[in-house]
């Protein structure tokens, strides 16, 4: 974070309309005009007119009179990103066939800013199923996603993503051994764990791999046993199913020739 002391080029404006988005991105509840100016250490005269110009421009939506949320426009500027898009748009028909193979849901997530971005998703064939939205931001630490992504990472880049972690708190979450199991992961190439939020379910991440080996994605199968249909794949089954996926996948988005 740049000190602002010495940042000479400041944009009060634009710093106060970052903040309300920001504010406004970190909860999942809209906020009056006047909880945004207290969040914010600001007067509430201060926030009108950048809410209004906010609303005018789409990003925030006024709803129920006088509370404030987020539009879906930055989510959408963000998927319209050259990179974020083309990753997308290639991985999700291999996705889809990951999911009729597999007979399970899948996710394709990024490292964006310390956090684990979900960016595309995609549900079992069946009824049942296990996903997360796309948009959810999830743990570097508590994710398989995360941990594959951190294990496909330079030193350096890893040294980096941890720094940059949003939520500072979250130090204590980081796990005892943390650094063995991304050797391990590094050297399986791929992550199977117990979920740390839901029962029953194991996260089977696998990296999608750019050159030099690094992870630019991190393919992620929530995997939900079916007792009901003996004949589904199993776990192991379901892992070399992803593994093949990803290995497709990176060589789609240009993995090098001479890579392993």
């Amino acid at each position: 974070m740049l000190d602002e002391a010495n940042d000479r080029y400041r944009a009060p404006a634009l710093d106060k309309g970052l903040d309300i988005l920001e504010l406004l991105a970190s909860t999942d509840e809209s906020l009056t005009q006047a909880e945004i100016a207290k969040a914010l250490n600001r007067s509430p005269n201060e926030i009108y007119r950048m809410l209004d110009r906010l609303v005018r421009r789409s990003y925030v939506a006024r709803i129920m009179g006088d509370r404030y949320e987020l539009t879906l426009r930055l989510f959408s500027l963000a998927h319209q990103h050259p990179p974020v898009r083309r990753l997308v748009s290639q991985a999700l028909p291999i996705m889809r066939s990951f999911c009729k193979t597999a007979e399970q849901a899948c996710h394709l997530a990024v490292y964006d800013r310390g956090r684990v971005v979900v960016v595309a998703q995609m549900d079992a064939p069946s009824y049942w199923s296990y996903s997360i939205r796309v948009g959810a931001r999830v743990s570097l630490y508590n994710t398989g996603s995360g941990h594959v992504l951190l294990a496909f990472a330079t030193p350096q880049e890893r040294a980096m993503m941890e720094a940059e972690r949003e939520d500072q708190a979250e130090d204590k979450l980081r796990p005892d051994g943390l650094d063995r199991r991304l050797v391990q992961i590094r050297r399986d190439g791929y992550e199977v764990m117990p979920s740390v939020q839901s029962e029953a379910v194991y996260n089977l991440s696998a990296p999608i791999l750019g050159p030099n080996d690094t992870a630019i994605a991190a393919l992620t199968c929530p995997f939900l046993p079916r007792i009901d249909r003996p004949n589904v794949p199993g776990r192991e089954e379901v892992l070399a199913i992803l593994l093949a996926t990803t290995r497709e996948l990176s060589t789609a988005l240009g993995r090098g020739e001479g890579s392993a």
